[in-house]
């Protein structure tokens, strides 16, 4: 299956402690690069997470971001333990009696006194079970999401590939009468010329023209160049790089092509094949 390296996915879920949203974006790159944006109380999370992306997916740049939005009792719940501070009071006022110019009592200070303010304690490894667990849908959501999107990518490449088998279907066509042409082109120019050549020495001539312009051999390559990448399309295998080094060799064909045309149908095929292939070879960067 053809998978793309472009894709987004979101996860939300709400706890108890306040709400956990993952986030990630997948765009291309020539190798697998996964970045995760934690907070700082998930950071032990980070070794496991970045395993599970390099498990599910071979190529692309991966950013992944974790919010934790606390609920709203946990973020206020601060609670002042009133007997203990009671005592502070106390036994501040009783050092006071006893002192001849005795400082005024600071609230700062006794708030500072361990133990007098608490908070409600997180579930913390609770939290990173559930954060875990989400990061997990939101790494499948992304590989169906980069599925789609290959798909509508294996259906364009399939649209040019078809293009260029009827490209090169028609040159193989074409190809006997452009050579006929240019043959009888050049023995009137001969004629023309009224030069008096052996017979002989203008067939080898015109041999040795037509093995220079035959493209019997690329088009031949250029078949079997749409087979191996239709071949690579239908496997199972991570295949952007293969599919790469294709788009490099259905152009070099089309390079010789267009170097051996003789006339303005083949020059033209020639261009036309150059179009399909850069197109496909834009497509491809795409795939994982």
């Amino acid at each position: 299956m053809v998978y793309s390296m472009t894709a987004f996915a979101r996860c939300e879920q709400a706890t108890d402690q306040g709400t956990l949203v993952w986030e990630m974006r997948s765009v291309n790159h020539r190798y697998l690069e996964a970045s995760l944006r934690l907070p700082e109380a998930f950071r032990d999370l980070e070794g496991l997470l970045r395993e599970r992306v390099r498990k599910q997916l071979a190529r692309g740049k991966i950013e992944c971001t974790l919010r934790f939005h606390p609920a709203a009792e946990q973020a206020g719940s601060i609670h002042l333990n009133q007997p203990l501070l009671d005592e502070l009071i106390h036994a501040g006022e009783k050092i006071s009696r006893q002192l001849d110019n005795p400082a005024t009592i600071n609230p700062m200070e006794l708030l500072a006194w361990p133990g007098v303010l608490s908070s409600q304690e997180i579930d913390q490894a609770e939290l990173l079970k559930t954060a875990g667990s989400m990061f997990d849908q939101a790494l499948d959501e992304l590989k169906i999401q980069r599925g789609r999107e290959g798909s509508e990518l294996a259906k364009l490449l399939e649209e040019r590939l078809g293009a260029i088998g009827q490209c090169v279907a028609t040159l193989r066509v074409m190809m006997p009468e452009l050579l006929s042409t240019h043959r009888q082109k050049l023995i009137d120019r001969f004629h023309e010329a009224k030069l008096e050549l052996d017979s002989t020495r203008i067939e080898q001539e015109l041999v040795l023209l037509a093995q220079k312009i035959d493209v019997a051999e690329e088009l031949d390559r250029l078949d079997t160049h749409v087979t191996e990448t239709r071949r690579v399309l239908s496997s199972k295998q991570a295949m952007g790089r293969r599919l790469d080094f294709l788009m490099q060799e259905f152009n070099r064909e089309a390079n010789t092509l267009g170097s051996k045309a003789i006339d303005s149908r083949s020059t033209q095929a020639a261009v036309d094949l150059k179009v399909y292939i850069e197109q496909m070879r834009e497509q491809v960067q795409n795939i994982e």
